[in-house]
């Protein structure tokens, strides 16, 4: 299957520009005969909302530019990045990634970990999404994260325990520090957790992080692709916007897991009763 990794540039606040250019994205993506199209992190609004959350925030079952991606997914599957109100959370806004495939909404995964701090505020202005739950995308088992979730492995490792084959980050990280070439210090961290969770969960990780400054914030870029068995097959540049186009091969998780038998002689109920045993011991 053909993956395209879309390291863009958002414009802040403007959803309907963004949307054209997402659909102009998978149109693209869609003659070069891709499967798979990976966008980054609030991919539709831009990341530094601040108070626009609200004013940016999308209903994906009913919201009109949200259905004209949908649409725009014939043939192909896609992975949107958006700000989330539901009908069922009114006035409550997540930082959310969407899967569609073929013209339908298959997962909405809200993000959990929302790091609040420094340059970041992300807990002022979205709710806390509360799970990891993989599903069924057309070419196997998926589960999704953003940003901060992945550098939490316990969120791996739910996806790994329910049989993810792949495991696709979203991200609007910033860079740091200089790294060697025009790459950021920082971005070595996010590929030394794409080479773990792949060689350990022996799945494939996709990772699509955005370029581009806004408010002050620079993004690192530096999207990558490592397949199971923690072997890096594309990485896109730390600056530069760019479809980052890697094919991969679905069987290699299949023979990945029979060399390797970490899911074998996986036992997950034996870290549910120990982090049950932990959640529930009383504080010292």
């Amino acid at each position: 299957m053909k993956t395209v990794l879309a390291q863009i540039v958002p414009k802040l606040g403007d959803v309907e520009a963004n949307v054209d250019a997402h659909l102009d994205i998978l149109g693209k993506a869609r003659r070069q005969k891709a499967g798979l199209v990976v966008f980054p992190e609030l991919g539709l609004t831009g990341y530094t909302l601040k108070d626009l959350a609200e004013e940016v925030a999308l209903n994906p079952a009913s919201d009109p530019l949200f259905r004209r991606l949908v649409a725009g997914t014939k043939g192909l599957a896609a992975v949107v990045g958006f700000v989330e109100e539901s009908p069922a959370d009114r006035g409550l806004f997540y930082n959310a990634a969407a899967f569609i495939a073929d013209g339908r909404l298959v997962h909405v995964h809200r993000k959990v970990f929302l790091p609040t701090g420094g340059l970041f505020e992300e807990a002022k202005f979205f709710a806390q999404g509360r799970d990891f739950r993989t599903f069924q995308a057309p070419f196997g088992r998926a589960g999704l994260l953003i940003c901060r979730d992945f550098l939490q492995f316990g969120s791996s490792y739910v996806h790994y325990a329910a049989g993810a084959d792949l495991i696709i980050c979203i991200s609007a990280a910033p860079g740091r520090g200089v790294g060697g070439g025009d790459a950021f210090e920082t971005s070595r961290m996010w590929e030394l957790m794409g080479e773990a969770v792949s060689y350990f969960s022996t799945a494939f990780v996709l990772y699509a992080n955005r370029v581009g400054s806004e408010d002050g914030v620079t993004f690192a870029g530096g999207s990558f692709v490592f397949a199971p068995g923690g072997r890096l097959l594309a990485r896109a540049s730390p600056v530069d916007p760019e479809l980052l186009i890697c094919s991969i091969d679905l069987a290699a998780v299949r023979e990945a897991r029979r060399r390797w038998l970490f899911k074998r002689d996986e036992k997950p109920e034996a870290i549910w009763r120990s982090l049950e045993r932990i959640v529930r011991a009383p504080e010292d």
